[in-house]
């Protein structure tokens, strides 16, 4: 939808008002029509498809909540604006709840009423293009599982359809494959999708994590021992290598494995064979190698810590898997996706996340990556009664700004009063929009991702002096 382009639906009793919106609607170059009653709008929307209705909240017959129901049952797309004289904050909490994308109150001036149509189509026009690319990534999806499952590696970015491609290509090879990424990405999910659409996908897939064991623990778990090979060996037992015949083992994190664990490694690559500790028995196997690192292991070898052959027998295939910062547009169809699977195992009812919330959570860092949004969103859900998650159900003083220590003077202030702490917070924040701003309330709700009319509740809740 081009904004020269859109097509607004004006609903409104008050002939002088509807009038006087329809105008300024047709000098900003939009298609406008309008109707005096909700029975009417109804009718037209039958007729015509439109971008945005802006309907009053009290009228005779059929509400603007009544409306906004019967808008979002039989026509989705439509998004609703609310105006009303009897603006509280219940009624703008019900009106989110029922599917409207804002309000306006009474009385508002024709430059406020003109700067909301703009916000709303921009947000319009953003929602329906990721709308376009959720379609686009389900479908891409989609059609790769037709030979590929993918689980829960999601993401649309140029970076991760690169991912795609390459797990396109080795998965049907034998060829070792090593996966590089931070902490959090997601190496072990791609470890696994390579396995289950490979051929060996009904033979087990094994995994290791070779930075948490010492060095004889994992030669141990790596090939096994023998019963009396070492203090605690009471019976035989078979390692991870000898489990995944004719599979795949992943060894993560093997840039934390040691010189000498790392030549032992080196001769079941070259020649797929070893002993179990405390045994002579020469076991051979069939096994394909999945690796990953956290590390750059270039420059462990220039640092003499990582061995330059086993290298070079684990660098056949990288994989390089993005940090979620570096993929921020893939966040909200993360989230979605994270939300519809916590819901759904934990029993709970489905939520919807605000506009705002998004925004915040597009906007943090992530330091821990895809865990770390897994996790929080988890957090949220077990913690949230309400159906809609909002950016105040976000953990604050972690996400703003960026910032994730709690001042020291809040802190000493206010001890373990968690309410007058968050309220003193959000103060601050308030106070810190409206300052780089020079007091435009507009704007300082947008930076801090709120409406417009919340800003002022908030402004009067907190007695802050605004211009």
């Amino acid at each position: 939808m081009e904004t020269n382009l859109a097509k607004i639906l004006i609903i409104e009793d008050n002939d002088t008002m509807r009038e006087g919106m329809a105008a300024i609607v047709g000098k900003m170059k939009h298609e406008c029509q309008s109707a005096s009653n909700g029975v009417d709008g109804l009718k037209l929307m039958a007729k015509k498809s439109f971008d945005l209705v802006v309907t009053d909240y009290k009228m005779e017959g059929i509400n603007g909540l009544e409306l906004l129901r019967q808008i979002k049952k039989s026509y989705p797309p439509i998004e609703v604006m609310i105006i009303t004289a009897y603006g509280t904050i219940e009624l703008a909490v019900e009106a989110m709840k029922l599917g409207a994308i804002d309000f306006i109150t009474k009385p508002f001036s024709h430059d406020e009423f003109k700067l909301k149509i703009e916000r709303l189509l921009e947000r319009i026009q953003e929602r329906k293009e990721l709308a376009r690319i959720s379609e686009e990534n389900i479908y891409l999806r989609d059609e790769l599982e037709q030979q590929f499952n993918y689980s829960e590696i999601i993401g649309n970015t140029k970076a991760m359809q690169n991912v795609y491609r390459t797990m396109q290509k080795v998965a049907e090879t034998d060829s070792s494959v090593l996966i590089y990424g931070e902490s959090g990405t997601g190496k072990e999910l791609v470890a696994r999708a390579i396995h289950k659409l490979s051929p060996r996908k009904n033979k087990p897939f094994i995994r290791i994590n070779c930075g948490a064991l010492a060095d004889s623990l994992l030669e141990s778990e790596l090939f096994g021992h023998e019963k009396g090979a070492f203090t605690g060996a009471v019976k035989r037992k078979q390692g991870r290598f000898e489990l995944a015949h004719l599979g795949s083992i992943f060894l993560d994190e093997i840039g934390d494995v040691s010189p000498n664990m790392q030549l032992k490694l080196l001769r079941v690559l070259q020649e797929k064979e070893f002993e179990r500790v405390g045994s002579e028995e020469t076991i051979q196997v069939d096994v394909r190698i999945l690796a990953a690192t956290n590390k750059n292991l270039s420059d462990l070898i220039q640092q003499g810590k990582f061995r330059e052959d086993l290298f070079y027998r684990l660098h056949i295939i990288p994989i390089y898997l993005p940090p979620l910062r570096e993929r921020k547009q893939d966040i909200p169809l993360l989230v979605n996706h994270f939300i519809k699977k916590l819901t759904t195992a934990m029993n709970k009812p489905a939520k919807q996340i605000t506009e705002a919330a998004m925004k915040r959570l597009t906007s943090y860092h992530w330091p821990g990556n895809v865990r770390e949004l897994e996790n929080l969103l988890e957090r949220m859900i077990v913690l949230s009664d309400q159906d809609v998650i909002d950016v105040w159900d976000l953990p604050i003083l972690q996400m703003a700004a960026g910032s994730e220590m709690l001042p020291n003077d809040l802190l000493d202030r206010f001890h373990l009063d968690l309410n007058a702490m968050l309220a003193a917070v959000e103060k601050q924040l308030i106070e810190k929009a409206m300052n780089e701003t020079a007091g435009n309330k507009s704007q300082a709700a947008k930076l801090l991702g709120i409406q417009t009319s919340l800003l002022y509740y908030k402004l009067d809740k907190h007695k802050i002096i605004s211009n």
